[in-house]
């Protein structure tokens, strides 16, 4: 039997409740999704968080389009920041982004996760330092994933992303990733 501290179960309320909320502001984005896609893709994804080597298969929405908690408390652990291991509510919308995008590009493969939520101190730091960050990254906010997928290209990912029309969609050539947001259509 797991017994968890009363910070934690605070916590993992605290997050079903968001996700809740998410939930909730995520429907229109699906439907809009769904009349691009034709039909929404089944809702598993497999993902290596590169900076932990943890991995995670997760069905994260059923057929009938219910999100699971528990499977969302995982996906929440794996994007979680890799500076300060703080972990964060991730939008749904962020992963139906993914998911889209890996279905249009015809697979199920591993999704190797860059970056995804980060601390605001973590994001700080990489701005101070020079790095490609915003100080307003939409990564503080859970909103956002860097990403590869071993054997493709980011250039054919991102071309997979912008022909959805779906949200942010950045292409970073030198450092080989593509990253993906459930913010307005744009690119860069």
């Amino acid at each position: 039997m797991r017994v968890e501290s009363e910070w934690a179960w605070t916590r993992r309320t605290l997050l079903r409740t968001a996700v809740a909320g998410l939930m909730a502001g995520a429907v229109h984005a699906l439907s809009s999704a769904r009349a691009r896609a034709g039909q929404l893709p089944e809702g598993r994804l497999t993902f290596l968080n590169v900076w932990t080597d943890e991995r995670l298969t997760v069905t994260y929405r059923n057929e009938a389009g219910e999100y699971d908690l528990d499977a969302l408390d995982d996906v929440n652990h794996i994007f979680r920041c890799h500076a300060t291991g703080e972990v964060s509510v991730i939008d749904v919308r962020v992963l139906e982004h993914v998911n889209l995008v890996q279905k249009k590009l015809g697979g199920d493969r591993e999704i190797h996760i860059i970056s995804g939520y980060r601390s605001p101190e973590y994001n700080a730091k990489l701005v101070r330092t020079g790095r490609r960050a915003a100080r307003n990254s939409l990564h503080m906010q859970g909103q956002a994933v860097d990403l590869r997928i071993p054997g493709m290209h980011p250039k054919v990912i991102r071309q997979a992303a912008l022909e959805l029309g779906f949200g942010g969609v950045g292409y970073y050539p030198r450092s080989r990733f593509v990253h993906l947001d459930s913010g307005p259509f744009r690119h860069w």
